[in-house]
């Protein structure tokens, strides 16, 4: 169990959850493992098969405090709430900085970027004496471009437009080099650029598999906190597509889904045998394949962090759903600007 931003998370499966005079406690095997008072509490967030008791549901939501139950996979099943909430107010306010988000675009571009170079950067530390001096050569230059890119997105006075612009030109220079940094004995494995529908090698394959899982999570937390997934600010509306989702994700993805690709196809837990071609070229994960990615994702998302802007570790997983809450706060002008999660 993690208590973040008021809001408590419960990712044990089994666990218990009932009400015990004015707090809530949580109990695993008949134990208890915590306790915390009702008005220290914004929502409570449970993964899985957790068992919550009707008197606690009835007391939180009388005192106005969310529940949201999310799969043990983090897909977002359902939220329960009393009849007061701010959820229109939020969703209105969101709907309205749609029209002019490029503040939040900024912040979330920034983010993006500076992941995405600091991965470059941690592959030089890990594997920069082992590689050629023009391998070395050409990360060098992309990470150097990322800060260009990175200043001019901090400074320009543009709108969304430009802001978009450099988000693409720097995604360019990023999977323009990103097959340096694979070093599968595998011939097959091999990145010669980024393609997506369908993927056309393994490396694609298994990031547009991550990036699916990511995109999944996102929308969980943009739904857990009652923001309107389909509505983004980077990513423009288009039916059927959840724009806000894919807006959290940006931040998280060279991170949480480049680095675990990165990781597993160098440490050959994954190899040429865990994908398929199907006709037409389509390269996919084998269902073997598939079983390994869901599990090192699922350890993945373990991991803890310290989150530059709350000062606290927190498990990896439960990061969108603070970057989530972090909107929706600055969203109902509770935080002057939206801070994005940066990795250090």
């Amino acid at each position: 169990m993690k208590k973040l931003l008021n809001t408590v998370y419960v990712t044990t499966e089994g666990a218990s959850l009932r009400k015990d005079g004015e707090n809530f406690v949580a109990e695993v095997n008949g134990a208890e493992r915590a306790r915390v008072p009702f008005h220290m509490m914004s929502s409570l967030v449970v993964f899985g098969a957790i068992f919550v008791s009707p008197p606690l549901m009835q007391a939180l939501a009388s005192l106005g405090i969310t529940i949201v139950l999310l799969d043990r996979a983090g897909r977002f099943q359902a939220r329960i709430e009393g009849p007061v909430s701010g959820n229109v107010l939020l969703r209105r306010a969101q709907y309205r900085v749609s029209e002019k988000p490029d503040e939040i675009v900024r912040s979330i571009v920034s983010a993006k970027i500076a992941n995405q170079r600091a991965v470059l950067q941690r592959a030089l530390r890990d594997y920069g004496e082992e590689m050629a001096a023009n391998q070395r050569g050409k990360i060098d230059a992309v990470v150097n471009r990322l800060a260009q890119i990175l200043r001019r997105v901090a400074f320009t006075s543009e709108g969304v437009d430009v802001l978009r612009g450099a988000e693409g030109e720097a995604a360019q220079k990023y999977f323009s080099i990103f097959g340096e940094l694979i070093r599968s004995p595998d011939p097959e494995i091999r990145f010669s650029g980024r393609s997506r529908r369908p993927p056309l090698d393994p490396v694609n394959a298994l990031l547009s598999f991550l990036y699916t899982l990511l995109t999944h999570d996102c929308r969980s937390a943009a739904e857990g906190v009652g923001l309107d997934p389909a509505v983004g600010f980077l990513h423009r509306d288009r039916p059927g597509r959840p724009s806000l989702a894919l807006d959290l994700m940006e931040e998280l993805r060279p991170v949480l889904a480049d680095r675990l690709a990165l990781s597993m196809l160098n440490r050959r837990q994954l190899r040429a045998r865990d994908f398929d071609t199907r006709d037409g070229g389509a390269v996919l994960l084998s269902d073997d394949g598939r079983r390994t990615v869901l599990t090192a994702w699922q350890e993945r998302k373990k991991e803890e962090r310290r989150h530059p802007f709350l000062d606290e570790t927190a498990p990896f997983g439960l990061i969108p759903h603070l970057q989530a809450q972090l909107l929706a706060r600055h969203l109902r002008g509770d935080l002057d600007a939206y801070p994005p999660w940066i990795w250090k």
